[in-house]
């Protein structure tokens, strides 16, 4: 059987953490490019000089952790600075996610997962043999952030504007799973039910 990689997408408050537990209980490895961001932040030095060469050694704190809030200030509502920071966090994503994919086959896995929010934006969709993603309108996308985030409705509606509508996954990706509704449970039954026909095809 050959190894299948799927990149898996979508906005907030849509639902991709559930069908990400149907993969996980199909025997695929998972690569969360967001966690991947996180640990590198940490153990990747090559990347932390970079960062600090280009946005200033104060984006670090004495202990050595990343300070996002100083590093989110400096890149906000500057399109250029924003640019650099992904030129130089996608490069490194990239690599270690090869690294992931390439240890996941060699462990005999036959299936492989890569949950990037940005997976369109980064590039990362070209590693992948075929790209999902999980969508739902933005008020039902409001309210599910609300109650898992514990955040007000000005908040949620804003972090929903700042991300791609529906029509840029849709446009982007090969396979969409829509999740309006309230039972989680139909949508692991829709995303089951995709996947099979995708390994099986």
């Amino acid at each position: 059987m050959s190894f299948t990689i799927i990149g898996l997408t979508g906005p907030t408050g849509a639902g991709k953490t559930t069908v990400l537990h149907v993969l996980e209980g199909m025997g695929a490895a998972v690569l969360d490019a967001d966690a991947i961001y996180h640990d590198l932040t940490v153990s990747c030095q090559p990347m932390r000089e970079e960062l600090q060469g280009r946005f200033g050694p104060d984006i670090y704190d004495a202990q050595g952790v990343l300070q996002r809030q100083a590093l989110g200030a400096k890149v906000f509502g500057d399109p250029q600075a924003l640019e650099d920071l992904n030129a130089i966090t996608h490069r490194y994503i990239h690599l270690e996610i090869q690294r992931l994919l390439a240890k996941a086959q060699a462990d005999g896995k036959q299936v492989a997962v890569v949950d990037a929010i940005a997976l369109i934006e980064s590039g990362l969709a070209d590693t992948c043999q075929v790209t999902v993603a999980v969508v739902a309108g933005p008020e039902t996308r409001t309210r599910r952030i609300m109650a898992r985030d514990g955040i007000d409705e000005a908040y949620a509606r804003k972090r929903v504007k700042a991300q791609k509508p529906v029509s840029f996954f849709e446009r982007h990706c090969q396979y969409t799973l829509h999740n309006d509704g309230d039972d989680p449970g139909q949508l692991k039954k829709q995303a089951a039910a995709l996947f099979d026909r995708i390994l099986h095809r």
